[in-house]
């Protein structure tokens, strides 16, 4: 069996933001308070959207779309160092995956309205999942190069155009 095989991600859907270019794009859910936008659920896929509403906050996965071609090593926001790409959150992935949680602040039909948005406008939906604090959460965690940025005020942090195409 190939392990490399290629397969094909169906969106569910699309994000919906006030952010239409990178720049000035909160760099991280938690520097986006108060800041909202809605997912566009397909109505083929609205039915999944039964219980959501239960939880405070979700998780999205969403394709980079803006993204056009990728790099295994970048300069990241909060650093001017070139780190490898799986050592960062960047999105000049190979696969262009995003994954951010939101605030689910509620659902009517297939639209969800969110909060803490960090996310392009458009963005393609891959998966919505469930944030459970006690399964996601870490204690005792070693964070890499972020140890020195650990007291960052990245509330304050919005992306500049280094990761633009």
């Amino acid at each position: 069996m190939d392990k490399r095989q290629n397969f094909t991600i169906q969106p569910i859907g699309l994000i919906h933001t006030p952010f239409t270019e990178v720049k000035n794009t909160p760099i991280q859910p938690f520097a986006a308070k108060g800041i909202r936008g809605w997912l566009d659920i397909d109505d083929e896929f609205t039915d999944g959207l039964v219980d959501v509403s239960g939880f405070s906050h979700i998780t999205l996965l969403y394709l980079f779309h803006r993204i056009t071609e990728h790099a295994l090593r970048v300069v990241p926001f909060m650093d001017t160092v070139e780190r490898g790409i799986f050592a960062t959150k960047a999105p000049k992935r190979p696969n262009r995956l995003g994954i951010s949680t939101v605030k689910l602040l509620g659902i009517i039909g297939n639209r969800v309205e969110i909060e803490e948005v960090d996310m392009l406008d458009g963005s393609p939906l891959i998966d919505i999942k469930p944030f459970y604090p006690r399964y996601d959460n870490r204690e005792n965690v070693k964070i890499g190069w972020l140890e020195k940025n650990r007291d960052y005020p990245v509330e304050k942090m919005r992306a500049d155009d280094r990761f633009s195409k």
